[in-house]
């Protein structure tokens, strides 16, 4: 369960990886499913607002001329972020858009609770329909 944790926390910074597959392996093998929801959950919505933490400390840096997004572009994604506001860490489970959504969470200074609040309905979501498919498909591959 520990291992479940740790990748589920590393895949959702912004360092490759994926949990499914371990938490698939995991189920097959016998683990408490609810367990397993709850360790890959807990993993999964700490790394993500371990990415709300480097979008608030980042800011800071936005003068510099290393800074990977111009003024320009932040402004752009500062109106996009506006506009979807929030809901958009709904999508935080998503491979690709859901870690620079957590980032740009924590560099526009979504409240701390109301970050970790979406971030857990959206990843807990998303494990809990991993494990109803592993329950639908997975049986036969199991034995």
């Amino acid at each position: 369960m520990v291992s479940l944790f740790f990748i589920a926390l590393v895949s959702a910074t912004l360092l490759p990886g994926g949990s499914e597959v371990w938490l698939a392996r995991l189920w097959c093998v016998g683990e408490p499913p609810l367990a397993l929801w709850f360790f890959a959950t807990a993993g999964n919505t700490l790394g993500s607002m371990i990415n709300v933490s480097l979008g608030r400390y980042a800011r800071q840096f936005q003068s510099r001329r290393w800074f990977p997004a111009s003024p320009r572009s932040l402004a752009r994604a500062e109106g996009w972020y506006h506009r979807f506001g929030e809901l958009s860490l709904l999508i935080s489970w998503a491979p690709i858009i859901g870690d620079p959504l957590t980032v740009l969470a924590g560099i526009f200074r979504l409240p701390w609770w109301r970050a970790l609040a979406w971030i857990l309905v959206a990843k807990g979501t998303r494990y809990a329909v991993v494990l109803l498919l592993a329950q639908q498909w997975l049986v036969p591959l199991c034995q």
